[in-house]
């Protein structure tokens, strides 16, 4: 079978995209917080493609390898472990290599990974930082992946020399920083940042992680604004926060200003109704490459994929087969209050209760401030 690429797919209409990785694994017990770095792929593969598979029956038609926070320069921080015990090169084949075997056979496209780089924000200037990611996108080549993101990176400038890098290999260059609506951590404007990327070359750019959907998406109208108004027209992306913040829209270290973030923001989780809404914004607001980044669990993915069927031919994940959306599989309980539940109209109105009542709905001071 002969897949068709990831540009072809955006032009027929949107894709489903993964979910979250680095907070997953690190609630599983397999990636240590605080450094973030992807050694999981090396010590415990069995995990990593446990995850692709959930995602990859959600109804994902992308799945990232896992190569987040992968860079030599970011393994070898001082007081990270990762780079005594592994490189980039071989972090990035054995992630590439889980990957495509999860994929096996299915319709579904693999992405080779770059993030943010420590060299960047220690000033080594654009020629250090690009060699970080020629590094990564030597070992994409080698494997062959369908396409190249880069992700994850909060200096416009930044994501120009990642572009810059990734297009000189031919292959499909996707972009997204994390950013709100008040632009870049230098004040580049949102819809600047964009135009930049899209002249960069960017083929695919958006946003991802940092914020959630609700700010992402004022965020990407004034990203798909800025674009209109220069002609430019590339596909446009999201993978937003799985959590709900409003407290720091405006906040350029987005959701980390939380007290809670990350080890308790459980109570500010999506719910799958969440998911499917976003979805449909984001689509009716022109963004075709729609998935998740941290807190995005494979619920959500499915939830995405379920939202987006009928933009999609009808297609479903095979996890889909355990799902009624909008809770019409209750109509089969015991229990006669979730046979009263039974009904998209009890979901699509129901407003979940955190069970805390002493906590606040809103932080009234953020880290920082």
């Amino acid at each position: 079978m002969v897949k068709k690429g990831l540009l072809e797919r955006l032009a027929e209409g949107p894709v489903v995209g993964d979910g979250s990785y680095v907070f997953t694994l690190e609630k599983r017990g397999y990636v240590m917080a605080g450094q973030w770095t992807p050694e999981v792929v090396i010590e415990h593969p069995e995990a990593v493609k446990q995850l692709h598979r959930e995602f990859l029956r959600a109804g994902a038609d992308i799945l990232q390898a896992y190569t987040f926070f992968a860079s030599d320069d970011k393994l070898n921080l001082p007081g990270h472990a990762a780079g005594k015990i592994t490189t980039c090169k071989e972090l990035n084949e054995r992630a590439i290599d889980i990957v495509r075997e999860v994929a096996g056979d299915a319709d579904v496209l693999i992405s080779g990974g770059v993030t943010m780089t420590p060299s960047y924000k220690q000033g080594k200037g654009k020629k250090a930082v690009q060699a970080e990611y020629r590094k990564h996108v030597e070992v994409f080549m080698e494997k062959d992946v369908d396409f190249l993101l880069a992700e994850f990176i909060n200096h416009v400038e930044e994501a120009e020399w990642a572009i810059e890098a990734l297009k000189t290999t031919g292959k499909p260059v996707v972009c997204t920083l994390c950013i709100g609506p008040t632009g870049d951590m230098v004040d580049v404007p949102a819809g600047e940042c964009a135009v930049r990327m899209a002249r960069a070359g960017a083929d695919v750019l958006g946003l991802n992680c940092q914020f959630d959907p609700n700010t992402g998406l004022k965020t990407m109208k004034l990203m798909k604004e800025a674009l209109e108004k220069e002609g430019l027209s590339p596909f446009l992306m999201m993978q937003p926060l799985g959590y709900f913040c409003p407290e720091v829209e405006n906040e350029h270290p987005g959701y980390a200003m939380l007290p809670e973030c990350p080890f308790a923001l459980e109570p500010r989780l999506l719910t799958r109704f969440d998911a499917n809404r976003y979805a449909r914004a984001a689509y009716e607001l022109g963004v075709r490459y729609i998935g998740g980044c941290c807190g995005f669990e494979p619920h959500h993915i499915r939830a995405i994929s379920e939202e987006l069927s009928p933009e999609r031919d009808g297609k479903l994940g095979e996890a889909s087969s355990k799902h009624i959306p909008w809770g019409e599989a209750l109509k089969t309980s015991t229990f006669l209050q979730n046979r009263m539940k039974a009904n998209p109209e009890h979901w699509k109105s129901v407003k979940p209760g955190s069970g805390r009542p002493d906590h606040p709905a809103l932080q009234p001071k953020l880290m920082g401030q």
